[in-house]
């Protein structure tokens, strides 16, 4: 099939715009394979690897590929792959590989994947429009580090509800609820889950697209079932994501819908009964707290806040080592790696794994022997990942030195200052 073909082209547009579509991939590397397009396929095939390694139709596709008879090419600066890889004696070779696959074990609690959140789907009526998950088992304690962040939420949220005799003895309300705050990719809504965990709760995970409706009124509606949803749901944790987007300052929306869907979560949050939200924990996250309005962080409502940061280093090597988990790595020295990726957050760990493993894989690839993944495989990624956080960093020093009306961004002020960046 020539690579002008239709049909080639066709996929090759579909794939741009969906490269993490692995069918999609393979199936266009069948494609040129067939059309005698051998060296494209095998470029193909290792990005679907990329993706998924234990894929076997991307590993036959690969083999397809790299061994059948090559069309004549232009003289290239590296050699051309050995025909025939072959995935078994490659799968043989990494599994007698030996520990230590890291140079230090020390026991450190396990790291969270990417967050989720319910996709909302249904009518707003119905109590399954939103998807409400069971507790799962995970805890404060699977959460890498971070023990400032632990210690406020057990004194300010956890301590009052494990204790209820002491609750009632200094007269301690339930009433209100709590909000994360910091740079992207730091794990609140992991910290979210881990408090319904602690609680025993179900956990209810809401974005602006399960409320928003382009149908007058439909939006505030959404909002009361949702909050209907937890109550017949209790105990539950609901967790309002992006919450600058669900309680924007009015003050920007007064010639907007969302106004409207504002003031239904002011009244979903001060309850209609004095026991309505009984048994509903709210935890709230947002990257802009300064753009939520003032009144739903009133006594009451979202009253308590907390900083969530990038990962401190025990954070980040139980998120090193979770994200390399299932990966060939030899000789990976943790501590070194954590000391060496200072100010990164959980989202661009991942990332250099992901980097790192790519690497490897080319390698590979062009060579015919599958290595593991080394520490200079890591190291070189970490220096070529930047900290995504630094921008967030850069808005919010303007808020805490000019803003901080109340002392409302005391902690943010106390980190600046600590990583002299104020």
């Amino acid at each position: 099939m020539p690579d002008h073909s239709p049909l080639i082209q066709s996929l090759r547009t579909a794939v741009a715009g969906a490269p993490d579509d692995v069918p999609l991939r393979l199936h266009l590397a069948e494609l040129l394979i067939a059309g005698g397009q051998h060296d494209e396929a095998v470029a193909e095939a290792a990005v679907a690897l990329q993706h998924a390694p234990g894929d076997a139709r991307a590993r036959e596709l690969m083999v397809r590929a790299m061994g059948a008879p090559q069309t004549p090419q232009p003289p290239a600066e590296s050699p051309a792959p050995p025909a025939g890889f072959n995935w078994k004696a490659a799968e043989d070779q990494v599994g007698d590989v030996v520990p230590p696959r890291f140079v230090e074990t020390p026991q450190t609690p396990k790291a969270a994947e990417a967050p989720q959140t319910a996709d909302g789907s249904g009518d707003p009526g119905d109590a399954s429009a939103w998807e409400v998950e069971a507790p799962d088992g995970v805890r404060l304690a699977d959460v890498g580090g971070m023990q400032d962040v632990k210690d406020r939420l057990e004194a300010a949220f956890l301590a009052p509800l494990r204790n209820p005799e002491l609750r009632k003895l200094y007269g301690k309300s339930l009433r209100g609820g709590l909000l994360l705050y910091g740079p992207p990719g730091c794990g609140k809504t992991f910290i979210a889950r881990a408090v319904a965990g602690e609680l025993g709760a179900n956990f209810l995970s809401i974005s602006i697209n399960d409320v928003l409706d382009m149908w007058m009124g439909n939006s505030e509606r959404n909002m009361h079932e949702v909050f209907e949803t937890a109550r017949r749901q209790a105990p539950c944790v609901l967790f309002l994501d992006e919450l600058d987007a669900l309680g924007a300052k009015r003050s920007r929306t007064a010639h907007s819908g969302m106004r409207n869907t504002v003031n239904q979560l002011l009244t979903e949050l001060d309850g209609i009964d004095a026991d309505a939200n009984e048994g509903v924990f709210v935890l709230a996250a947002t990257n802009v707290p300064w753009d939520v309005d003032n009144a739903l962080r009133r006594p009451g409502r979202l009253d308590r806040t907390i900083l969530v940061l990038p990962p401190d280093a025990p954070a980040r090597e139980a998120i090193l080592r979770y994200h390399l988990r299932d990966r060939p790595v030899a000789n990976i020295d943790l501590r070194k790696l954590a000391k060496a990726t200072d100010g990164l957050s959980g989202a661009d760990l991942a990332h250099l794994c992901e980097a790192a493993a790519e690497r490897a894989l080319l390698d590979s690839a062009r060579t015919g022997t599958v290595r593991m993944i080394g520490m200079q495989d890591l190291t070189a990624a970490a220096a070529a990942v930047p900290p995504s956080s630094d921008p967030w960093f850069a808005s919010a020093r303007n808020v805490a030195m000019f803003a901080n009306e109340g002392g409302m961004y005391d902690d943010l002020v106390t980190y600046l200052k600590k990583k002299r960046k104020l």
